[in-house]
C-alpha cells in the first residue's frame, strides 16, 4: 500500500522538476495576477507544503510548514525543489502502516494519516497544474504530460 502511494506521488513530482526546467530564469516572480503566488513561490509551497503533510503523519500530529530558504534565482527554486523532494523520498521511507491507521487532527479536521497522504498528493496535483498555466503564460511551448507516463508509453510516443 505504501509503495503505491508513493510511486503515485512520484510520477507527479517528477513531472514537477521537468516543468521547471522549462521555466526561463526570468520568469521567476511571474505572477498572473498581483495576489497570486509568484512562479517560484509556488514551486516551493508545493514542496513545503508536501513536507508539512508528511512529517505530520509521520509523527501522527501536526506540524507546522518549514519556512524554507529564500530564492532569487529559477536554479536556487530547482534546488530547493530538489532538496525537499529527496527530504520527501525518506520520509516516505520511513512511513508504516500505522501511520496510515492514526486518527490525526489537522486544522481542527480528524481524519487517519491515509486521508492526509491522499490530500498531500491532491495538494500537490492541484498546485502542479496551476504552474502548467503559469508556464505556458510566460511562453514555455514544451510542456511534459501531467504524470510521467510508464515506460512502453514513453518508448511508443518516440517511435
Amino acid at each position: 500500500m505504501m509503495e503505491q502511494y508513493y510511486t503515485h506521488w512520484l510520477k507527479h513530482r517528477t513531472v514537477l522538476h521537468g516543468l521547471l526546467e522549462e521555466v526561463g530564469p526570468q520568469h521567476v516572480f511571474f505572477k498572473p495576477w498581483s495576489d497570486g503566488f509568484a512562479l517560484g513561490d509556488l514551486a516551493v509551497h508545493i514542496a513545503s507544503s508536501t513536507d508539512m503533510f508528511l512529517e505530520t503523519i509521520r509523527n501522527g500530529q501536526f506540524v507546522s510548514l518549514r519556512t524554507p530558504r529564500e530564492f532569487q534565482t529559477m536554479d536556487e527554486v530547482r534546488e530547493i525543489l530538489d532538496e525537499f523532494t529527496q527530504k520527501s523520498k525518506r520520509d516516505f521511507q520511513e512511513l508504516q502502516t500505522s501511520n496510515l491507521e492514526k486518527e490525526i487532527d489537522i486544522f481542527k479536521f480528524t481524519a487517519p494519516g491515509s486521508y492526509w497522504l491522499e490530500s498531500m498528493i491532491d495538494h500537490e496535483v492541484h498546485h502542479k497544474g496551476q504552474l502548467f498555466t503559469y508556464a505556458r503564460m510566460t511562453g514555455v511551448q514544451k510542456v511534459p504530460f501531467f504524470k510521467q507516463l510508464p515506460p512502453q508509453a514513453v518508448n511508443d510516443a518516440a517511435e
